[in-house]
């Protein structure tokens, strides 16, 4: 069996960054959009280094002006999923792309994103659920726009509430009312830390966002005190390897610190981030897994456990995933 058939739960992937350029490149034809520049000679996503990848994402994303757009690229992006093994998986929805904050846009955005994600339960297999992602560099203020948002549809669909973006821009606390917000109205917690920044922007998204998740949390390697204190506490670090060596935070999969965190007794999970922006899938965050690190059939399974207890998903829906997990007889 390839690693292409292995069951996989993914936890961190960005539905807009998931966007295969094919179909943003579609989208923008008829929108009668140039983005043209945001692509190389072969089609694919082109930047120069975080600043400009974020530039770039954004580019992409003014091909995405409706509800319907959403729709179309929940399924491009679920597909996607499907082929590689994916049989749950969390996305970071921004309402900043879904109506700019406007919370009737927002619903009605929502509602065509849920439909297409119910089709792909249906015919694909793969099951979704939404994180509502605030963007860092957009501000706090901005941030509550989008917690607001979420508060006010938390259900079955929307899970969680996260935050993305430039990490280096404010201090994890200036978000503390957007994440307060969102976890009165019952939603899962995480963020991203510790893929730029180092071991200090990990410890303050804990103590003052109380997440149960970190988005990378890479570099919490470099604080033997930390690790101690994500192991006591139970977080969940969602890793995404090969959108770590793309954008250079690693030198290499070599030099990449997911194997240490593991044998260190923090529990990590394997994502791919923004898939098609760093020339990765599932299949190839195995295969180069096994490839570096000799990972085997055993420790997926023990990530994979890990994913499933870690998603912000209900016990119906997680017993359900279980038994797809379990090996074929």
């Amino acid at each position: 069996m390839s690693y292409a058939d292995h069951p996989k739960l993914e936890l961190h992937l960005h539905i807009e960054g998931a966007a295969p350029p094919a179909f943003i490149r579609g989208l923008a034809r008829e929108k009668g959009l140039d983005i043209s520049r945001i692509f190389d000679a072969d089609g694919n996503y082109t930047y120069a280094d975080f600043d400009e990848f974020l530039k770039v994402y954004e580019a992409a994303c003014t091909t995405l002006q409706s509800p319907d757009d959403f729709r179309r690229l929940t399924l491009a992006v679920l597909e996607e999923c499907a082929k590689h093994g994916v049989i749950y998986a969390e996305s970071f929805i921004s309402p900043d792309f879904c109506g700019g904050g406007d919370l009737s846009a927002w619903r009605d955005y929502l509602a065509a994103i849920k439909d297409a994600s119910d089709e792909a339960e249906r015919t694909m297999g793969v099951t979704h659920k939404g994180i509502v992602t605030c963007i860092r560099h957009f501000g706090p203020e901005q941030a509550k726009t989008a917690a607001r948002c979420a508060a006010e549809t938390a259900g079955d669909f929307i899970v969680g509430f996260g935050m993305g973006g430039a990490e280096m821009m404010n201090r994890p606390g200036d978000y503390a009312y957007s994440f307060d917000m969102a976890r009165e109205a019952g939603l899962h917690l995480t963020s991203h830390a510790g893929e730029w920044g180092g071991p200090e922007m990990v410890r303050e998204t804990i103590r003052d966002l109380h997440c149960t998740r970190i988005g990378h949390g890479i570099h919490a390697i470099q604080d033997d005190a930390l690790l101690d204190e994500i192991i006591d506490k139970d977080v969940v670090l969602e890793v995404c390897p090969g959108s770590n060596v793309f954008l250079q935070a690693v030198q290499s999969w070599e030099a990449h610190p997911i194997d240490d965190l593991r044998k260190r007794g923090v529990k990590v999970t394997v994502s791919t981030d923004d898939p098609p922006f760093f020339l990765t899938d599932m299949t190839q965050e195995y295969e180069n897994l096994n490839r570096v690190f000799g990972w085997d059939d055993a420790i997926f399974a023990d990530v994979q456990k890990t994913a499933l207890d870690a998603a912000f998903c209900d016990d119906t829906t997680r017993a359900t995933l279980a038994k797809r997990l379990e090996p074929a007889t």
